[in-house]
């Protein structure tokens, strides 16, 4: 980043640190990114809560980041498996942040499976999460009952530039990926497995790429969604596997489960916009497979009696590979994070998903504008 750019974006998350400045900082614990960018936005959170530790998601570290945000707050391993076990969760919590109020910054539903316990057994208060993802919304959704607020910037529209320009980051990086094994996307065919703003940015990339693109969602309105934007929509998945070329799964919920992957048309490529665990099964594939590299990040996956698949990025958002940049558009949903901890501080916010305000959106988009559309 260029001292100029650097400048600009210090500036920019100082102000809406400043603007959405809370009157008692609660403490913190931060799931995020840790890309080339991340330390002004870790600093922000910094500002307006007391930082306990950064949990950098795995498979998108930047080491020069990870260096600079160590000067702002300790930096912990994060896994899966750490937030499965409410024991081994509480003991976490304890050690970071006991007898505190507490805001938990999520990217992917990462403390859904042990909130309930947090809740009930943390010596301090959960005061709630705030969910950064269309698939953390939904894993805190499906709680049988939420025991404390989430306020989740999913769907909000602030976060309608981001999800084009990373549908735009997707297709990038599988083309790319594809290309250097010499193949093109044309006469593949492609199917787009979830229809939320991620995969319809993805369906429509594609398309205008010259691309035939099949979609398939769950959801019977957003198949009608895509019936009306001009697409071939899929009655099942089962039945409709078998025909693409390209397979690109953004569902957030295991779009493709172990039986799915035998099913798929031989010589297909599999590609996904988010973590592999979260979009496919890959433990109960059959054991008949065996893996080989096939190209830079790609991986075959070939079967005793002949069938084959590609995986881009071992199943792993595939356009990490490559930047996964957006551009300045991020800093808009990264400050609608920090704003809502302002509204969790403040303690008297019920159970359930909840949205920030459309007044502190407007503040929000109004800063930006200040620092990005001089």
């Amino acid at each position: 980043m260029e001292p100029t750019d650097l400048a600009r974006l210090t500036s920019y998350f100082e102000t809406v640190a400043r603007a959405f400045a809370c009157d008692s900082a609660p403490a913190s614990l931060l799931i995020t990114h840790l890309l080339p960018e991340r330390p002004a936005f870790v600093r922000a959170v910094a500002t307006v809560t007391g930082l306990w530790a950064t949990l950098p998601k795995p498979k998108s570290i930047n080491a020069r980041a990870r260096d600079l945000v160590e000067q702002t707050a300790p930096v912990d391993p994060l896994t899966r498996q750490m937030f499965t076990d409410p024991d081994k969760t509480l003991a976490y919590l304890e050690t970071r942040a006991g007898r505190e109020p507490v805001v938990l910054f999520d990217v992917g539903g990462y403390f859904a499976p042990a909130l309930g316990d947090l809740c009930d057994r943390f010596s301090g208060r959960i005061l709630g999460v705030i969910e950064d993802t269309e698939n953390g919304h939904q894993k805190y959704a499906d709680l049988d009952k939420l025991p404390c607020p989430a306020i989740s910037a999913a769907r909000s529209p602030l976060k309608d530039p981001e999800d084009f320009l990373v549908g735009q980051s997707v297709v990038f990086s599988t083309e790319a990926l594809t290309r250097g094994r010499g193949d093109i996307f044309h006469g593949r065919g492609a199917l787009v497995l979830g229809f939320g703003k991620l995969g319809s940015s993805i369906a429509r990339l594609l398309h205008a790429k010259g691309v035939h693109v099949t979609v398939y969602d769950i959801d019977p309105v957003r198949r009608t969604q895509a019936l009306a934007q001009g697409f071939t929509v899929a009655q099942d998945r089962t039945t409709v596997i078998g025909s693409a070329g390209l397979v690109l799964c953004a569902t957030g919920s295991l779009a493709l489960r172990g039986d799915g992957f035998p099913r798929l048309r031989s010589g297909a490529y599999v590609a996904t916009v988010t973590s592999s665990e979260d979009e496919l099964d890959l433990n109960r594939l059959p054991p008949c497979y065996v893996t080989s590299e096939a190209g830079e990040h790609v991986t075959r996956y070939a079967s005793d009696s002949g069938h084959v698949f590609f995986l881009l990025n071992d199943g792993n958002a595939v356009n990490f590979l490559h930047g996964a940049s957006v551009g300045p558009f991020i800093y808009l949903v990264q400050a609608e994070l920090i704003a809502a901890v302002r509204i969790l501080a403040r303690g008297d916010l019920g159970p359930g998903i909840h949205e920030i305000p459309d007044s502190d959106r407007r503040d929000i988009a109004s800063i930006w504008l200040d620092h990005y559309n001089r």
